[in-house]
């Protein structure tokens, strides 16, 4: 179990406790998971979650503002028999979030937005996609959720966007077919060897067009996988050329509505979004 949390002064909280099997138990019919002390229950609406170690307590509540959605099925389906799946569901794309922290012995309370998603399959994602660039974003009135999923080259290397464009509780654009991705000013990231780009576009033209874009200001984690392993594991990771990589961005995100090709409306907004590489970069590093 893992309790992270970072804080604008930089201050930075990583806990992780090992919990047991005998310490877990699940309900089958709603979500109501325990996990030692820590809980996590909800309604696809509202969720409550406690969690605790190390000194740290935190305790939140999640509302949604959004309504769950999920792209098509949800499930994606990969192999010549479609048998090899992976399932995504963002129950709370934009919620309202009231968090109760307790660091060694002071507690505050804090408010603020909040969102939550769960995924599943019956095979590892490190066999199924390359690599990902995924984002979730609160502009004005508008929530985003945009995504593309790059697979492996077993299956075609072919791209797969995901895109989710709401305004309160109006889903406005979600149909991955509309979308098109673009990258560029792509460089290599000196620490993990991944291309990295510093603007990321989603266009999405149907009878509405918008235009979503993340522009990259810093880069503000850097973690290598390898390095969650037992140094026997690491090496035989290394060997068998395993360098997978997580990265997160900060900077601003733009969407522009269009009417016959002209902006009707422009707003910005600061956000974070992430890059997850499980595969080798391919050999042209502009490559998406």
């Amino acid at each position: 179990m893992t309790i992270q949390c970072d804080r604008p002064d930089d201050s930075h909280i990583d806990i992780t406790t090992p919990v047991y099997a005998d310490a877990f138990s699940a309900a089958t019919d709603r979500c109501d998971v325990r996990v030692g002390p820590n809980t996590f229950r909800g309604d696809l609406h509202e969720y409550v979650i406690h969690a605790e170690g190390e000194g740290v307590v935190v305790d939140v509540t999640l509302t949604g503002q959004v309504r769950p959605w999920r792209p098509a099925t949800g499930h994606l389906l990969f192999g010549p028999r479609g048998d090899e799946m992976f399932a995504w569901l963002p129950s709370v794309p934009q919620g309202r979030v009231t968090a109760t922290i307790t660091v060694a012995g002071s507690t505050e309370t804090l408010t603020g937005i909040g969102y939550h998603d769960h995924n599943w399959g019956n095979v590892s994602m490190l066999t199924l996609m390359n690599h990902w660039y995924w984002a979730r974003a609160r502009i004005g009135d508008y929530t985003v959720i945009a995504s593309y999923i790059t697979a492996e080259t077993a299956y075609g290397g072919i791209g797969i966007p995901v895109f989710l464009l709401a305004r309160g509780d109006e889903v406005l654009a979600d149909d991955p077919a509309r979308v098109n991705f673009t990258v560029t000013d792509v460089h290599v990231d000196e620490e993990t060897g991944k291309p990295v780009a510093d603007t990321v576009i989603y266009d999405y033209d149907d009878s509405s067009r918008y235009r979503i874009t993340f522009h990259r200001r810093e880069t503000i984690l850097r973690h290598h996988f390898v390095d969650d392993l037992s140094e026997f594991k690491h090496m035989l990771a290394k060997l068998m050329g395993f360098d997978g990589a997580y990265l997160r961005f900060t900077g601003d995100v733009e969407l522009q509505r269009f009417a016959d090709d002209i902006s009707v409306e422009h707003l910005h907004h600061e956000a974070v979004w992430e890059l997850m590489y499980f595969g080798h970069v391919r050999a042209d590093p502009n490559a998406r």
